[in-house]
């Protein structure tokens, strides 16, 4: 269905040219994950709701994206699209970590519009929530592809949201690296907020995201970071998100909210050094529709994906987990994954896919409340506490008690 005809409920972004975000054999971020995950929200009936529609979008503008990028940027990206082997490197463009490919600008800006398409439908009640998978690329800087972020689609889909009347728009970043390229955006722009919880840059790309990182002159204390210990599990990363998020984006009193997914925290995703399960992504995702019902947004929520490279395990299992909590019908951790999905992983891959939606075998994660007490001798509470400190204050908030 056409996203301009598409009635009210829950969106769910998807064009098969999607899968042509492609770096090329080998890179880590392959587009098998997406075609996965829609096929796994597939077989779980997931999309077959009449309070679900499946949306196609265009292809960005230009003009849409330099409300963000450069037009150096743009110039170079539609260059190397038509010439990959061109690509000089140049303004971030045809590097080892975001190399050229042909037809570049147009899978970059389709995700970008898949993104805007979202943000519209839910600012004008078309939809109440909305999810693509296929964004959340968030390294792209104005000027600058970087970390496998060719155009920075929730930059974008931030401004649109502004075009449009929204006075204030949360924007909360649960992907392993630092949301660097939407903070750099808002970096001194009052009227968004940026909460990030991510590994810390001391031991990560694009070593960025520190508590002391608050925000621009006219927009003290817009940034949030939380920068958590590698090794940091499900119960020190529930934590930093029950302790720090709902308080300040509650403060913020946001329109809307906009959120990134990234599930490469997971513990066997091959480019960090977290440990945390689909279960716990599972959680958090619960809590960000949550905080969208129950804060001044009124329920309208632009959710994304981002990072991850365990394609097949982890994934799949992951966003799906993110489709389910999008439209309402959250899939049970102990659920059973479907055999033909199965079947297709081992004939396409032939890998052995995983049995079970989540990773716990049902065992609940015990976190704990940050009333209950802080340990500074935790290096998970003793990062809960610096950002605290730093921006708390600035909300109203006490940095040591809720």
């Amino acid at each position: 269905m056409d996203y301009r005809e598409a009635m009210t409920g829950s969106w769910v972004m998807w064009d098969d040219r999607c899968t042509t975000y492609d770096f090329g054999p080998g890179h880590p971020m392959h587009p098998s994950r997406l075609d996965l995950t829609y096929r796994l929200s597939r077989s779980l009936g997931l999309l077959d709701h009449d309070d679900v529609t499946v949306a196609s979008f265009p292809v960005a503008t230009d003009e849409q994206l330099l409300t963000v990028h450069t037009p150096e940027l743009v110039a170079a990206v539609r260059a190397a699209s038509l010439d990959p082997r061109g690509a000089t490197g140049r303004h971030g463009v045809g590097t080892d970590d975001t190399p050229a490919f042909a037809g570049m600008h147009e899978a970059s800006a389709l995700a970008v519009g898949a993104t805007v398409a979202a943000c519209e439908a839910v600012w004008d009640g078309r939809a109440r929530h909305a999810v693509n998978i296929a964004g959340g690329l968030h390294h792209a800087m104005p000027d600058t592809a970087s970390g496998f972020c060719v155009y920075n689609d929730i930059s974008v889909g931030i401004r649109r949201l502004l075009e449009l009347g929204a006075r204030r728009v949360a924007y909360i970043d649960l992907d392993v690296h630092h949301g660097d390229g939407v903070e750099r955006s808002f970096w001194d722009d009052e009227r968004v907020l940026t909460v990030s919880v991510h590994e810390t840059g001391r031991a990560l790309f694009p070593g960025t995201g520190f508590p002391a990182d608050t925000g621009g002159p006219r927009a003290r204390d817009s940034a949030v970071n939380v920068a958590l210990p590698p090794g940091t599990g499900d119960e020190g990363w529930l934590r930093a998100f029950a302790a720090v998020v709902p308080a300040v984006v509650r403060a913020f009193r946001p329109d809307v909210i906009v959120s990134q997914h990234g599930c490469d925290s997971h513990f066997s995703d091959p480019l960090a050094h977290l440990a945390v399960s689909t279960d716990a992504m599972a959680v958090s995702q619960g809590w960000v529709r949550d905080l969208a019902l129950s804060s001044t947004a009124q329920g309208r929520w632009v959710a994304l994906g981002g990072g991850g490279y365990e394609l097949v395990g982890v994934v799949p299992r992951a966003w799906t987990h993110l489709v389910g909590v999008v439209t309402g019908r959250p899939v049970d951790v102990t659920t059973v994954v479907p055999e033909e999905w199965r079947r297709h992983v081992e004939q396409t891959y032939g890998r052995t896919p995983p049995t079970s939606m989540g990773d716990r075998d049902g065992r609940p994660i015990r976190y704990g409340e940050w009333s209950e007490g802080y340990h500074p001798e935790d290096p998970v509470d003793s990062a809960i506490m610096a950002t605290r400190r730093a921006v708390f204050p600035g909300w109203g908030l006490d940095p040591y008690f809720d």
